[in-house]
């Protein structure tokens, strides 16, 4: 049977039509996953998937290069992020995810930090970059590592501190316990720390000019021991 030239029209109008209705959720998600400002998020190797993170409403604070603050897209001060906090309900189960420039000042991050924490969230998770690099068309979760949220170690347990100094040069110098460890047998250090008795639980220090990509480091080798993380902020 032959097609006429308008039927032929009227059939591509209608796969067209069809077409625009199925994609458009797409569309719009993919919107949706790009709001916000964008970071150089420092790279790490031992982060795991946290889907959440793209969900409309994540809770995604932003800390940039220079150390400005933005909640998705909108600027913030500490003080108006924290009243932001306090004036919307959220799930208690919910994370409070950041995303932080690797050039940031980890003062910067320590705020939100410290302000989650009167805000009585628990932990949080630092985005970061993986070294893979995902093949072209690859549609990748977001990557971050857990922290719990300080100042202090969880009642009886004993912490293993590590801690970052700044040295005016680049690695920083790092402390574990008060002893000055080279960063390449940091992982090793802290495995033996931990097969003679010691707690699996590391509470992380760091000065606040530091760049942010220093302190991710420190935890994701941290985090590659299998140990939980605590970063301690400053009291408000």
């Amino acid at each position: 049977m032959k097609h006429t030239n308008t039927q032929r029209s009227t059939s591509f109008f209608a796969l067209t039509v069809v077409a625009t209705v199925l994609l458009a959720p797409i569309l719009i998600h993919a919107q949706e996953m790009q709001r916000g400002v964008s970071v150089q998020m420092p790279v790490t190797s031992n982060a795991t998937s946290v889907p959440d993170a793209d969900h409309n409403d994540a809770w995604v604070v932003a800390v940039t290069a220079d150390g400005s603050l933005y909640f998705g897209a909108d600027p913030m001060t500490r003080e108006g992020l924290a009243d932001w906090m306090k004036t919307h309900p959220r799930n208690r189960e919910a994370k409070l995810y950041i995303k932080a420039d690797a050039r940031a000042p980890f003062s910067a991050v320590g705020k939100v930090l410290a302000v989650a924490r009167e805000d009585f969230f628990q932990d949080a998770v630092l985005l970061t970059s993986q070294a893979q690099s995902p093949e072209p068309g690859t549609v990748v979760s977001p990557q971050g590592l857990e922290v719990l949220i300080g100042p202090a170690s969880p009642t009886g347990v004993v912490a293993t501190v590590v801690q970052l100094l700044d040295s005016g040069k680049q690695p920083p110098t790092l402390k574990i316990n008060n002893d000055q460890i080279p960063w390449s047998d940091v992982q090793t250090t802290l495995r033996q720390h931990f097969q003679k008795g010691d707690d699996k639980v590391i509470l992380l220090k760091a000065e606040g000019q530091m760049p942010f990509a220093s302190v991710a480091r420190a935890i994701d080798i941290s985090r590659s021991t299998g140990a939980k993380v605590i970063v301690s902020t400053p009291e408000l």
